[in-house]
């Protein structure tokens, strides 16, 4: 029996029972979200089961996940996950704030947040008896996927534009998948995978496309439930900064709060808050607007992860933050350079698009929109080692010294 009932479009409320493949409304192109069956899993789990797992992998909460266990445990596939949490008083300090917390997401099998959608989707391959898996990616996505596959010896494509971080694209080619790279942009990307998946019989991970991608994602909403709501029996509402470029991760991180507060086990929802840079904004500047309107953009931040002229998955992001009383956030480059250097000295090392929610934190404050008190979390998506050119922006560089100590003396100035 499965654990979800269907699919329910985003835009027009319209059900749709299970099929082996679905990916947007077929009425009007909305994307889906999967309705899993809350009654269900209350009479098999609860919390208490879920929290006491001894599971260390975001496969503890499969429970509460619309796929079957994929096995291969022992592979990076049963790595994904668990990332750690910090509670960070310097930067609460210097914040002015008095609870703050980094979920930090690098320690994942490939370095990013990305893992935990590929990771799912391979289990949905499986099921469905697939054979390939495409997806369109700046890089993470892609080495997600990559990596994921590899692991348990699947065919994949990664379709990204040939400006993608060489690290980024490093990973894709060392995993062994088939790396097609774009003379276009990240849309250009997105719109070939899915061509390639229709032309091809692919199954296509692609966000905002496949309902399932979201149902991966939500796993780290699962998990600062736990390691920080739970665990801390907070009071207040926990605020959480979440970076956003085709918006679905913040959609994922939504769909896992509010599984849990249909379950129960919720009961007060986080409010979510969006950050973008200030050159690719569309879903902020839908939110300043004060509609549902998502209109292109041309993209151009130095968080290439981030940078979308249209988001596939723009209105089920938007609704993240209108719907639980958050805010959309746009930061400067400049800003989220230098948040790096910030989130290093506590010992976090960011790519730019994992330091962008930091920046929303310190904008959040200056523009008001929380307060001391209120207890604020942010997520950091992916690694510094996967760009490094902007890592070494946010610093100043080392000093060479001759192998000579008195050298050494007139540097450190003792």
């Amino acid at each position: 029996m499965e654990k979800y009932k269907g699919y329910q479009c985003s835009k027009c409320g319209k059900f749709y029972p299970p099929q082996d493949i679905l990916y947007l409304c077929p009425e009007d192109g909305g994307v889906l979200d999967v309705v899993l069956d809350y009654e269900k899993i209350n009479s098999e789990t609860t919390p208490e089961k879920m929290i006491g797992s001894s599971d260390n992998s975001a496969w503890r909460y499969l429970p509460l996940l619309p796929v079957s266990d994929p096995g291969n445990r022992e592979t990076p596939l049963g790595a994904v996950g668990y990332t750690p949490t910090y509670r960070s008083d310097r930067l609460a300090e210097k914040l002015g704030l008095m609870d703050f917390w980094v979920k930090d997401e690098s320690s994942n099998p490939t370095g990013s947040f990305k893992d935990r959608a590929s990771s799912l989707l391979i289990a949905r391959a499986k099921e469905i008896g697939s054979e390939v898996i495409v997806t369109a990616s700046t890089g993470n996505a892609g080495a997600a996927l990559a990596g994921m596959a590899a692991a348990v010896g699947q065919r994949s494509v990664i379709f990204a534009p040939k400006t993608a971080p060489p690290a980024k694209i490093a990973q894709l080619l060392v995993y062994g998948a088939e790396v097609i790279l774009v003379d276009g942009n990240y849309d250009d990307a997105v719109g070939l995978a899915v061509q390639a998946s229709e032309k091809f019989g692919w199954y296509c991970r692609n966000t905002g496309y496949n309902p399932f991608t979201a149902e991966g994602k939500k796993t780290a909403a699962f998990e600062i439930w736990e390691q920080v709501i739970y665990a801390n029996d907070l009071e207040k509402p926990l605020c959480v900064f979440v970076s956003v470029g085709d918006g679905n991760i913040i959609s994922g991180i939504h769909k896992g709060f509010r599984d849990l507060n249909q379950l129960g086990w919720l009961k007060q929802m986080p409010r979510i808050f969006g950050v973008q840079s200030e050159g690719s904004a569309a879903i902020a500047n839908a939110f300043e607007a004060g509609n549902e309107e998502i209109l292109p953009v041309s993209a151009d931040t130095v968080a290439d992860s981030i940078s979308v002229d249209m988001p596939s998955d723009g209105l089920r992001a938007l609704r993240a933050a209108t719907q639980t009383e958050g805010a959309y956030i746009k930061v400067k480059d400049t800003e989220i350079i230098k948040a790096i250097a910030k989130l290093g000295k506590v010992g976090v090392f960011a790519e730019p698009a994992g330091a962008t929610a930091f920046a929303g934190v310190e904008e959040a404050l200056s523009q008001g929109l929380i307060k001391a008190d209120d207890p604020v979390l942010a997520l950091v998506t992916g690694s510094g080692l996967k760009d490094v050119k902007a890592a070494m922006q946010s610093v100043e560089a080392a000093p060479i010294v001759k192998p000579d100590l008195e050298e050494v003396i007139k540097v450190v100035g003792k």
